[in-house]
């Protein structure tokens, strides 16, 4: 099983170049590491930063880790990595691949229409539609002095935003938002915020103003999982960073995520990844970062 190790994870906070505008920024493969290396970022280690990635790759291919699946970016590929998720970029591969990464804080956009965490790859038109977009945000990017900065800024919200719309309608999620949409946003914001004070769901469906079914109607419309199956992989997931990234034993991970009952904790771990919270720390620490497959969901 090799050595064991503990891959401990390094909150990055947003600080773009001096010449961007308030909220989002540019740069590419090159600028990624130069950047990395002016701040002492280890760009293979687990990296959580606070801000949202886009990533595109004009030429591949980049392999990525995003809270422990893996992902080969091909040429043409597009990847969101969402603020606060954990992830990691493989050296060799970037410091050869030519592309693009827009960042912007949380806020910067109002809605976020791409529910996609998968890499996209549009073809035809559709590809065509999204590199356009890519463009003219750039270009406004760049041409900061045309225009007053309040102006500018709102510019940059609407042009991300139908590039955002583009990808998703060029590669929508297995099932695709309708109008719950709204209310999904809602639950899936309450779930990020109260995982760790509620495990069940009509809790949220009184605080939100909803009915259960409401809730698991929007979610399973967002991301083909009932409330329940989505409010239940966010604390595994949870669980998950914890054991690999942090030296904490099972009761204390047990209080941090709000079980009554470190057994509680165990129960609830054997039963959505299948095996125990011990035994998962000892598999991810032997071997590669990002070797563990995705959790398994509760039917």
């Amino acid at each position: 099983m090799g050595k064991k190790r503990q891959l401990s994870v390094t909150d990055v906070t947003y600080r773009p170049s001096l010449s961007a505008p308030i909220g989002v920024d540019f740069l590419d493969f090159a600028e990624l590491a130069t950047r990395g290396d002016r701040r002492g970022l280890d760009l293979a280690a687990p990296l959580r930063p606070d801000f949202h990635h886009l990533i595109h790759v004009r030429q591949g291919p980049v392999r990525h880790t995003v809270d422990f699946q893996d992902y080969t970016l091909d040429s043409g590929s597009w990847l969101w990595v969402r603020a606060g998720q954990v992830h990691q970029y493989v050296p060799r591969d970037h410091a050869a691949a030519r592309g693009t990464i827009v960042i912007w804080q949380p806020g910067f956009i109002t809605a976020e229409p791409l529910q996609n965490d998968s890499p996209m790859l549009p073809t035809g038109r559709h590809a065509r539609s999204a590199d356009l977009a890519l463009r003219h945000l750039a270009h406004e990017y760049g041409d900061l002095a045309s225009i007053p900065l309040d102006a500018h800024i709102e510019t940059l919200r609407h042009l991300l935003s139908v590039l955002l719309l583009r990808l998703a309608h060029a590669c929508p999620a297995p099932t695709s938002p309708g109008s719950d949409s709204d209310v999904f946003r809602s639950f899936r914001a309450a779930v990020e915020h109260d995982f760790a004070d509620s495990h069940h769901v009509n809790d949220y469906a009184a605080a939100l103003g909803y009915s259960v079914r409401t809730l698991s109607r929007a979610a399973q419309a967002a991301t083909g999982s009932t409330a329940k199956q989505y409010l239940d992989a966010r604390i595994l997931l949870e669980a998950r960073r914890l054991l690999v990234h942090t030296d904490a034993n099972s009761a204390e991970i047990s209080r941090r995520l709000g079980f009554r009952d470190p057994s509680d904790f165990t129960k609830f771990f054997r039963k959505r990844d299948g095996g125990t919270p011990l035994r998962f720390r000892e598999v991810a620490r032997g071997r590669a970062p990002g070797a563990i497959s995705a959790p398994a969901s509760d039917e």
